[in-house]
C-alpha cells in the first residue's frame, strides 16, 4: 500500500505505549483497553504530539484512555499516577524503534516508545480505571498466553508485554 494511509504524517509516525502492571493474587495484570477503532484490545498509548516529550505523551495517553474517572476522584488519580510515572526503578523502555501496525505503507508507519510501569502493591490496588478518549473499555487483564483476550492484543502489543514482564 502507497500513500499515507490511516496515519497522519509521511514516514515514521511516532506513538508512546505505557505498560502498565501490577501483581494480584499472584498473578501479573496489565492495563488494557479496548479500542473503539478496530474493538481490539491493546496497550493504551497514542501519537506524541509535535514538541511533546515522549514521557509526557506515556501518562498523557495513560489517563486519557484509563483514567477518565469522576471530577471527585481526579485529585486521588493526580497523585497516584505522579507515584506510577515518576522516574525510578520501577519503570523500565521495553522498546523503541519500527513496529508492525496494520496502518503501515510504504510511505508512512509506526514507530513506539514502550515503557514499563510495574506499581507496587498499594498503588496496584488502588489504580481505579476508567475508559475514556480513544478506548472503549479498560480492565486489569492477567498476562496469560492461554487467556485469548491477551494471545490476541493489537499489533505487536502482546510482544512488548512479554518483553517488559519477562524480568518480574
Amino acid at each position: 500500500m502507497t500513500g499515507r494511509g490511516l496515519l497522519g504524517r509521511w514516514g515514521p509516525n511516532h506513538a508512546a505505549d505505557p505498560i502498565v502492571t501490577r501483581r494480584m493474587d499472584g498473578r501479573i495484570e496489565m492495563v488494557a483497553i479496548r479500542r473503539k477503532d478496530t474493538q481490539e484490545w491493546a496497550i493504551p498509548g497514542g501519537m506524541v504530539d509535535a514538541g511533546e516529550v515522549v514521557s509526557l505523551t506515556l501518562r498523557r495517553e495513560f489517563e486519557e484512555e484509563a483514567g477518565n474517572v469522576p471530577e471527585q476522584f481526579r485529585n486521588t488519580l493526580k497523585k497516584l499516577l505522579d507515584e506510577l510515572f515518576a522516574k525510578g526503578p520501577h519503570n523500565k523502555l521495553v522498546y523503541k524503534g519500527y513496529v508492525d501496525d496494520p496502518r503501515n505503507t510504504d510511505n508512512a508507519w509506526m514507530e513506539t516508545t514502550a515503557v514499563h510501569f510495574h506499581c507496587n502493591d498499594e498503588l496496584g490496588r488502588l489504580l481505579k480505571l476508567q475508559a475514556g478518549d480513544d478506548a472503549k473499555d479498560v480492565c486489569w487483564l492477567p498476562v496469560d498466553e492461554k487467556n485469548p483476550i491477551y494471545a490476541n492484543l493489537y499489533a505487536s502489543h502482546r510482544h512488548f508485554v512479554n518483553l517488559a514482564v519477562r524480568n518480574l
